[in-house]
């Protein structure tokens, strides 16, 4: 792994600063820092402008093919964008979802025709897109989906309830994890369908969080429908599909989000100084672990871009996942220890936000535990954790 810029890099990092430094200002500068962790709720309007203005300017989606109306952009260079989009500050994107899941996997598995359909509404910021992958009985157990579709002529029927889908309220479509085959072993019964969200048959409630805030919600469908041709990958092959979209999850945009960890151990660590607790040898020792973590964090996920095996590309994100959020979690646990009891006071403080949405890291997208199971069985060799059965 060569951490040394090419000169095409370094003059992509210059073209990506100079950009974002232009158009951030004038119509624009207010968008600035909005919509950040436990904050996703504000700004949505000029954050939809601004994903708008980024794709008419050609920066949506700079890791997609240029066949697919992406830059083509390098791995490298995909680093370096998420990088400097965060190091200045841009607001959180609202099509991350579209971009940065759907987009790959239809690019990957999907039909000529829906890529004429759904791509370009993806990069231009005018359609938005929600995950439907977990539900009550399957979180982090995924292949025990039981929201089901049915043929109704030249229609999909979904029914069934998903549970933890951000954006969901803000959505115009969803792709759903649904069951199309109960008499097949479960990982062969899935199918991906794409279900536009603005329909009767469908209903969003929103889950209320420690942060007070609502990203994640519940979304119930009884008899929902979407087009016979809307399955991605074909009928039967949702399992395939659906983790090569994980697969994509923890990619480069992690590495944005190593800048934006670092102002935030950053802030903990100004809050110590100004507090004279800088020099408390158990404080100075875990703000000093915390920043060699987060350290190693970058590198690693550095190093795992650079791993062509699917396999092991699967068995990194694990990895990664397990330890930023860990890390982040227990930075959270830092930063009120830190600021102390006054951390109880400010509701308004970002850093107690990141405390109480830190809380969830951990859980979605993976609970720690799967993933050490994870890594553990398959990557380990070890054997499988043992089932309980009801009795």
């Amino acid at each position: 792994m060569d951490l040394h810029e090419s000169p095409e890099d370094s003059a992509f990092r210059h073209e990506a600063r100079q950009w974002l430094e232009t158009n951030l200002s004038g119509e624009f500068s207010e968008a600035r820092g909005l919509g950040r962790v436990g904050n996703e709720h504000v700004g949505r309007d000029i954050r939809l402008a601004w994903e708008r203005h980024l794709g008419r300017s050609g920066w949506s989606c700079v890791g997609w093919p240029q066949a697919a109306g992406g830059r083509g952009a390098s791995l490298s260079q995909q680093v370096i964008w998420n990088e400097e989009y965060v190091r200045a500050d841009a607001p959180a994107r609202v099509g991350v979802i579209g971009e940065g899941l759907l987009g790959p996997t239809l690019i990957a598995y999907g039909s000529e025709a829906q890529k004429r359909r759904f791509l370009g509404p993806i990069r231009l910021g005018s359609e938005l897109w929600c995950q439907g992958y977990s539900e009550p009985g399957a979180g982090s157990d995924l292949a025990n989906v039981q929201t089901r579709a049915v043929l109704d002529g030249g229609q999909w029927v979904v029914t069934g309830q998903k549970v933890w889908t951000s954006y969901a309220q803000w959505a115009d479509w969803c792709f759903v994890l649904a069951r199309t085959d109960p008499d097949v072993p479960r990982h062969a019964g899935l199918s991906y369908l794409l279900v536009p969200m603005g329909q009767s048959g469908i209903e969003v409630r929103p889950i209320r969080q420690l942060t007070g805030t609502a990203e994640f919600n519940e979304v119930f469908f009884d008899g929902a429908r979407t087009e016979v041709d809307l399955v991605v990958g074909g009928v039967g092959n949702g399992w395939r599909v659906a983790l090569a979209t994980l697969a994509f999850e923890r990619g480069v945009g992690l590495l944005g989000d190593v800048v934006h960890f670092r102002r935030q151990l950053q802030a903990v660590i100004d809050v110590a100084r100004k507090h004279g607790k800088s020099g408390n040898p158990v404080l100075r020792q875990r703000l000093a672990e915390s920043w060699a973590r987060l350290y190693i964090l970058r590198l690693n996920t550095l190093r795992s871009l650079s791993v062509s095996d699917q396999a092991t590309g699967s068995l990194q994100s694990s990895v990664a996942k397990l330890f930023w959020a860990s890390w982040h979690r227990d930075m959270g646990e830092l930063a009120m220890d830190v600021i102390g009891a006054e951390a109880t006071l400010d509701e308004e403080a970002e850093l107690q936000r990141v405390f109480l949405f830190s809380r969830a890291d951990t859980i979605y997208g993976g609970s720690n535990e799967i993933q050490r199971n994870i890594i553990g069985e398959r990557g380990l060799g070890l054997p499988p954790e043992p089932k309980v059965t009801a009795q």
